[in-house]
C-alpha cells in the first residue's frame, strides 16, 4: 500500500484556525436556539488528559421537543433533551451522549 499526503498552505496559523473552529461550533449552537428550545450550554471549562494535553471541556443539553413530529411531542413530556459531553483536544475530541 502506498499512502500519499498532500498539504494545503492556508493564509492562517493553527492557533488561528482553532479559535475560528470554535467560534464556528458556538455560532451555530446560538443559530440552532430560539425561543427556550435548541443547545444550551451547561459547563464550558478547561480540561487537562494524560495523553492529549490540555483542552475544553464542554457539556451540553440539546432539546429536542419542538424538533419531533407532533405525533410524538403528543406522546412525549415537553422536556425532552440529549446530553452531549465533548473534550476538545485539538485536533482530537472525544464525545459522548446520554438519553
Amino acid at each position: 500500500m502506498y499512502i500519499k499526503e498532500y498539504r494545503i498552505c492556508m493564509p492562517l496559523s493553527v492557533e488561528e484556525y482553532k479559535i475560528g473552529q470554535l467560534y464556528m461550533i458556538a455560532k451555530h449552537s446560538h443559530e440552532q436556539s430560539e425561543s427556550g428550545e435548541g443547545v444550551e450550554v451547561v459547563k464550558n471549562e478547561p480540561c487537562e488528559h494524560p495523553v492529549h494535553g490540555n483542552g475544553q471541556y464542554t457539556e451540553k443539553r440539546i432539546h429536542l421537543s419542538s424538533r419531533l413530529p407532533g405525533w410524538v411531542q403528543s406522546l412525549i413530556p415537553r422536556i425532552f433533551y440529549v446530553t452531549e459531553r465533548a473534550w476538545n483536544f485539538f485536533p482530537h475530541t472525544i464525545t459522548g451522549i446520554d438519553f
